[in-house]
């Protein structure tokens, strides 16, 4: 399983999906794999290769989910350092839609900014169904973690270039 690696002070720190679970836990363990998959995917391209340094780093979220701003706040600290923002309006309609949004990311580094949209087909339409759904049954429930899981699962098995296509912008 690959990890994370940020500089903190000048040290590495490598940080794995099952760390950002015991921070975050599973309610939202989709939301934890997608801002996983997408710091894998732009880390590489926001410091040339090299690990960032996690107190630099400004992200920007196409959707609420608590799984994907605690998964971010982990390893970035964005959150507590005023560097994390909700932007829906950020994403374009061609972007896969989230629950409240859409599964589109913004991180900046340094100057460099790079946008990642999640690739089309990696999100059931039954989730979205599910997950928007206001006051679901116990078996409704039920039915949407099971999904959350499975769709973490199938986003961790892939190389992170297979789930979010990346743009730098500058």
């Amino acid at each position: 399983m690959p990890t994370l690696v940020v500089l903190d002070q000048d040290e590495l720190i490598s940080i794995s999906f099952e760390d950002l679970l015991k921070y975050h836990g599973r309610s939202s363990i989709a939301g934890v794999a997608h801002a996983f998959k997408a710091m894998e995917r732009a880390f590489p391209l926001l410091a040339g290769g090299q690990p960032p340094d996690r107190y630099g780093i400004s992200v920007e979220c196409g959707f609420g989910g608590a799984g994907a701003r605690d998964a971010f706040e982990m390893v970035t600290h964005a959150v507590t350092g005023d560097r994390y923002r909700v932007a829906p309006e950020l994403a374009g309609p061609e972007v896969p839609e989230a629950p409240g949004g859409h599964f589109f990311f913004r991180l900046g580094y340094q100057g460099a900014v790079v946008d990642l949209a999640l690739r089309d087909g990696l999100v059931p339409q039954e989730f979205l169904e599910l997950a928007c759904r206001e006051g679901p049954d116990a078996a409704e429930a039920h039915r949407a973690q099971q999904l959350k899981e499975e769709m973490a699962e199938r986003l961790l098995g892939l190389p992170a270039h297979e789930v979010y296509d990346a743009e730098v912008v500058r």
